[in-house]
């Protein structure tokens, strides 16, 4: 009984860091990407509280992402 108990918890343990590292951090990557030249005042404060909520998944994920600016189209 205390062995299922005890995966369980682990379980749960391994989804809320898998959560917390991976899934949430990927999804306020994908918001920023596509509200950071539009936010107004009050959301761009909630995206620094994303960032520094979610800061250690985010450093996990850079290495991996890149959010350049896209190039000017300059018409002739």
């Amino acid at each position: 009984m205390t062995l299922d108990s005890n995966l369980i918890t682990l379980i749960l343990y391994a989804a809320l860091a898998g959560a917390y590292l991976l899934v949430c951090p990927a999804l306020v990557y994908a918001y920023l990407n596509l509200r950071w030249y539009v936010a107004s005042s009050f959301e761009r404060g909630f995206m620094y509280f994303l960032m520094f909520f979610f800061f250690p998944g985010m450093i996990l994920l850079a290495p991996f992402l890149n959010f350049r600016p896209k190039r000017r189209q300059i018409e002739v």
